[in-house]
């Protein structure tokens, strides 16, 4: 049954619209099987980081964090190549979108819902990944973590779309792949919908989602309530 009563449709950034194995590809001729294990476990320690600084009270920027964690994942697996980590840092300014994302946000947009990315990355990154995925002009607001100095899934990152488009927790639908950020919007307030790429068991996390579906196709009808 399509969720009614909508005003807004806000997703995550990486790995929600983003396709963070394609940024990868720059670097698989050099280091083939590796490549796989270097992306785990950038990503991996990419959010870590960014819960630690949360709750440390030392927050930086996304970028700075994923600098950091790139450091620590090809220093774990014995890479020193600074072009090669250049090449990576680039990759992350000018991902591609999934591919199923183009059109399923142009018809989300078509349907008259308002549209937002509220994401962990910094502005200058979110204002050239949504350009170079060419979804930039289907979005009314790019929500930066920035504005409040602390990552998600704080509350205070969630409350950013409430004040961008002056509406109630209820009439956001926010999607996200990762299960541990539905969570946090669902705790929130907010109607969820994980983006279960990965086939990955639910997070045994106080909030839970009312939708899960395997790409962002099915999206467009869900929200057409």
């Amino acid at each position: 049954m399509p969720l009614s009563g909508l005003s807004v449709a806000v997703f995550d950034a990486y790995g929600t619209l983003f396709d963070l194995g394609r940024l990868l590809d720059c670097v698989r001729p050099t280091l083939g099987e590796d490549a796989t294990r270097l992306g785990e476990l950038w990503r991996r320690k990419q959010l870590e980081y960014s819960w630690l600084r949360s709750l440390m009270g030392r927050h930086a920027d996304f970028w700075h964090v994923t600098g950091e964690s790139l450091d620590f994942a090809m220093k774990s697996l014995g890479i020193r190549d600074p072009s090669l980590r250049s090449r990576l840092m680039e990759a992350y300014l000018t991902p591609t979108a999934f591919p199923e994302a183009l059109a399923a946000l142009t018809k989300i947009r078509d349907s008259g819902l308002r549209m937002a990315i509220l994401s962990n990355g910094s502005p200058s990154m979110l204002i050239s990944a949504a350009k170079s995925a060419k979804l930039d002009t289907l979005l009314d607001a790019l929500l930066s973590v920035e504005s409040v100095g602390i990552f998600k899934p704080h509350p205070s990152v969630y409350r950013l779309v409430e004040q961008r488009f002056a509406c109630r927790p209820e009439q956001v639908a926010f999607m996200s792949s990762n299960s541990w950020d539905v969570a946090g919007a669902a705790a929130f307030g907010f109607r969820t919908v994980w983006i279960n790429r990965q086939g990955q068991p639910l997070e045994a996390l106080p909030a839970s989602p009312l939708r899960e579906l395997p790409d962002l196709s099915p999206l467009p009808a869900l929200l057409a309530g």
